[in-house]
């Protein structure tokens, strides 16, 4: 900031000024100093770009600490059902009422969270000091063989028409080329995982079989095997609240992408045209947009406001993701929220994996969270879904990152070096970091020196930073297992950690 030559107050006037709305009037004027004076009109703009820069990072600085009221965080977010305390984000009570009662009963404050029972998570360990146990890939002992467990095999008749259902019944525009642009990747030949349906669905099921036992049938209006008619205590349309629950989380996912690739400028997704060359980046917005706007519509049509509550946290998380991912890791060593004892290092990883969980993890584990909150199930049912959906999107991000220097266009679906040529410090190169004080300079320039890119990758492999990205990929994916475990046997239970092993070993 000293650089720039002007002062903290300058700035904040600037700041100021070029968040402020501007009457259109030509007579109005509005002074400000910076060693010259400039119209009100035209401040910003004459502003020398160093200038600029520093006002951006000081409004970047503001919206990206966790304390800042942009989020509307207070003291009830930090509270749990009860007074009681809170253990991986969720009260210890261990039987319910019904969670849906206490929603719609008009009790509380408009400003205090509907799910109290669900302390937000503190995202304060992150288990960088972990190791991955001697026995993985082994696994654990009473866990079915993927031939009588494989997550893709038990979910393909719905996996193979949900793209088809998202498009012909939930994305409903008349519009043709905005319907083409929200439709783009829900092809029947899109290409994506679909992971984050896929995980909703075997859950719904394994919760049902953990809860219902003998008591659980196969739903007779459903041409799959994951459905099972609804115990007498549980909504009637569950198997349909839960698909659509699916289906949402796919379209927030997608909606997602169209707008990171329009803020990072990529060439391709999937393996395609990213939408915004297809359709130019107005429209890829609008229709990321269009994406989150249905999927908000056909949320609120659940009737669960705690499940509207707990899915609309996804969405603010994605912008704050995509904020601090703006910002950059190399803003942790001035954040004063985040504490770490190991130093700047410490500290740039858990911001790191901070971004990386609002910008991916939420979803999944949130998306978890509502399936077992529609099915009504106890208290601690609803945290092991969180905790495996927030520690397998961990480890998914983790190996993304691995395969962002280890994949191929051809395998991934986009360019190798995506991340760094878009400035990103990703955990290889983080890890990398601590061996080469070289990498430092060249994260808070986000590689944007001539050169910068190819001596990266050099020191990374050099490093032990891939090994290191890898073993805590594979520690977050045992902490999804052992979350999983806590469900009865089952099939469904068993593909679960199934999907955990090979979202770990995946290649694309």
């Amino acid at each position: 900031m000293a650089s720039t030559g002007i002062g903290r107050s300058a700035v904040r006037r600037l700041a100021n000024l070029s968040l402020k709305h501007q009457a259109s009037s030509t007579k109005s004027r509005t002074a400000l100093s910076v060693g010259s004076r400039h119209k009100s009109s035209s401040a910003f703009a004459a502003v020398p770009e160093s200038i600029q820069e520093a006002v951006k990072e000081s409004v970047l600085d503001h919206i990206s600490s966790n304390d800042s009221k942009l989020w509307g965080n207070d003291a009830s977010n930090n509270s749990s059902r009860g007074g009681q305390p809170a253990v991986n984000g969720v009260g210890t009570q261990q039987a319910h009422e019904s969670h849906t009662t206490t929603t719609i009963n008009g009790q509380g404050s408009i400003n205090e969270p509907i799910n109290s029972m669900a302390a937000e998570d503190p995202l304060d360990e992150w288990h960088l000091d972990g190791k991955p146990s001697q026995s993985w890939p082994d696994l654990p002992h009473n866990v079915r063989e993927i031939g009588q467990a494989d997550p893709f095999g038990l979910s393909k008749v719905e996996i193979e028409t949900l793209s088809e259902s998202i498009r012909t019944d939930l994305i409903g525009t008349d519009h043709p080329v905005l319907n083409k642009a929200a439709s783009y990747f829900f092809s029947s030949t899109d290409g994506g995982k679909k992971v984050r349906p896929m995980m909703i669905m075997l859950l719904s099921r394994a919760l049902a079989e953990t809860v219902g036992g003998s008591a659980v049938h196969h739903h007779a209006s459903s041409s799959s095997s994951l459905w099972t008619t609804p115990l007498s205590w549980q909504r009637s349309d569950l198997p349909e609240s839960q698909r659509r629950l699916a289906e949402i989380s796919e379209m927030i996912h997608t909606a997602s992408l169209f707008h990171d690739d329009v803020i990072d400028g990529a060439d391709t997704r999937r393996g395609a045209p990213a939408v915004h060359h297809v359709f130019g980046n107005k429209m890829a917005i609008l229709a990321g947009d269009y994406l989150l706007a249905r999927s908000s519509i056909y949320l609120a049509r659940l009737r669960n406001v705690e499940v509207v509550e707990t899915m609309s946290t996804i969405i603010e998380h994605l912008v704050r993701g995509e904020v601090m991912q703006l910002k950059g890791a190399a803003a942790a060593a001035s954040n004063n929220t985040t504490e770490a004892a190991d130093g700047g290092a410490n500290e740039r990883m858990i911001y790191y994996l901070q971004k990386n969980f609002y910008k991916t993890a939420s979803l999944m584990a949130n998306s978890c969270k509502s399936a077992a909150l529609l099915g009504n199930y106890p208290d601690p049912l609803v945290s092991a879904s969180y905790r495996y959906g927030k520690h397998l999107g961990v480890a998914f991000q983790l190996v993304d990152d691995v395969l962002d220097f280890e994949g191929s266009a051809s395998t991934m679906g986009k360019p190798a070096l995506s991340d760094l040529n878009a400035g990103l410090a990703t955990a290889p190169v983080l890890f990398a970091a601590d061996t080469f004080e070289e990498i430092q300079p060249m994260i808070g320039r986000k590689f944007r020196k001539e050169g910068d890119v190819d001596r990266a990758v050099e020191l990374v492999f050099a490093s032990d930073g891939i090994w290191k990205t890898k073993q805590l990929a594979q520690v977050h994916a045992e902490l999804a297992v052992e979350a999983v475990l806590e469900l009865d046997p089952s099939a469904h239970r068993d593909a679960l950690v199934h999907l955990a092993h090979k979202v770990v070993d995946r290649t694309r």
